[in-house]
């Protein structure tokens, strides 16, 4: 099945679907340092961006009706500043506001499904009616705005019109709010999913159940001490036991969250001297907790990497021991954080490289939804085929 990806980034999205099988044909996206990336990476013969044709720019230029009905996938995450809880909050008031976009090149596309992915900030009680219009605005991507039509006032028409109009092309969608973690990424990082499939594809589809819990962690830790004992971490270290409400009410296919240490005890502590032989494993100095910047406890799954935000390149994105002092992480320990792939290389400085990662897909997320919605798409497929056999048995047999 075949691919394409908006708002790539440093291509976590886009190697998650790789991931799940799809093969990416369009990999767009306007930062140089996001493209730079892409591209190293492919240069360096990484197998999950060889067969991308990198577009460097802004996706409303490209020709996309050249794609039009050979693109099964649709996927990207758009810019996040206009909904996020550190930003101004302007949503279409913000020119990076890029739903519009996405809807558009769905319209043009034409792809089976599709998978956009924002902060948890969209869902706040303050952006409700727009994001409400987007996703009206994504099931009907054929009833594209007029011109001089204000979002509010497209907003009610396509409501006028949702239920009433039936045209070629429109979209079942389910909206998602999940935490990473409980998807097997050591990171607490809230996002909402959307997730569309073409009207005339027969797939019931809803999100993946979670298959990792903060109740398994706590109970790996202070009921069974396995969490301590497989990383030998001295009784002094250990964090006190803290009553978990349900804590023995466990669902049985249940796993741990990861942890910090989880990602990276394997690495060797890094220095600012030397990488150890290993890719972007380099300490960046000068990390200092600020309030409400305290970093992320290294037996807990990390707090939300950032994007550079917060006056400080990077945010917080800092580890705790358990004595309480704190370093930055290095951008492989990052990249662990967001489930990237060892061998793959993100270009650029250590804030740049940095930003990338915070505004990522978990790769191990993304490659979760879009397995699913691969198997759907698969389903559907095999569905419709047996259909057309069967219905093509039948007037044999009544010819004959």
């Amino acid at each position: 099945m075949r691919s394409v990806e908006l708002f790539a980034g440093g291509g976590g999205l886009a190697l998650g679907t790789h991931l799940a099988g799809f093969t990416t044909e369009v990999v767009a996206e306007w930062n140089h340092w996001c493209c730079d990336t892409l591209r190293e990476n492919q240069a360096s013969g990484h197998p999950l961006v060889q067969s991308a044709d990198i577009r460097e720019g802004d996706v409303r230029d490209i020709d996309w009706p050249a794609y039009e009905g050979q693109i099964d996938l649709v996927s990207g995450g758009p810019p996040c500043q206009p909904f996020s809880g550190g930003g101004k909050g302007l949503a279409a008031g913000d020119p990076r506001d890029m739903f519009p976009a996405i809807a558009e090149v769905i319209r043009q596309v034409r792809p089976k499904a599709f998978i956009v992915e924002n902060v948890r900030g969209l869902t706040r009680p303050k952006f409700a009616d727009y994001f409400s219009y987007i996703q009206l605005r994504l099931a009907h991507p054929e009833l594209a705005p007029l011109t001089g039509e204000s979002w509010a006032e497209h907003f009610s028409r396509l409501q006028a019109e949702h239920t009433s109009v039936r045209r070629d092309l429109a979209y079942k969608v389910v909206a998602t709010v999940v935490n990473a973690a409980d998807y097997g990424v050591p990171q607490q990082r809230w996002r909402v999913f959307l997730v569309g499939f073409r009207s005339d594809v027969d797939a019931e589809w809803s999100f993946p159940e979670a298959t990792h819990s903060a109740q398994m962690l706590a109970y790996s830790k202070d009921v069974t001490g396995e969490y301590w004992e497989r990383h030998r971490v001295a009784k002094k270290d250990r964090i006190k036991p803290v009553t978990t409400p349900g804590l023995f009410d466990l669902p049985a296919a249940s796993r741990p969250w990861r942890t910090v240490r989880d990602a990276i005890s394997d690495l060797p502590e890094p220095t600012a001297r030397s990488s150890k032989g290993i890719l972007n494993h380099v300490l960046q100095e000068g990390a200092r907790p600020y309030p409400g910047h305290t970093g992320s406890d290294v037996d807990e799954p990390a707090k939300a990497l950032k994007a550079g935000v917060h006056g400080v390149p990077g945010g917080e994105n800092m580890l705790r021991r358990p004595d309480g002092t704190v370093r930055y992480f290095t951008v492989r320990e990052a990249a662990r954080l967001q489930t990237f792939p060892d061998r793959y290389s993100l270009h650029g400085p250590w804030s740049e490289a940095m930003r990338q990662l915070g505004n990522a897909v978990p790769v191990m997320l993304a490659q979760m939804v879009a397995s699913s919605v691969h198997e759907h798409l698969a389903l559907a497929d095999l569905r419709a085929r047996s259909a057309v056999a069967t219905a093509t048995a039948e007037k044999l047999r009544a010819w004959a």
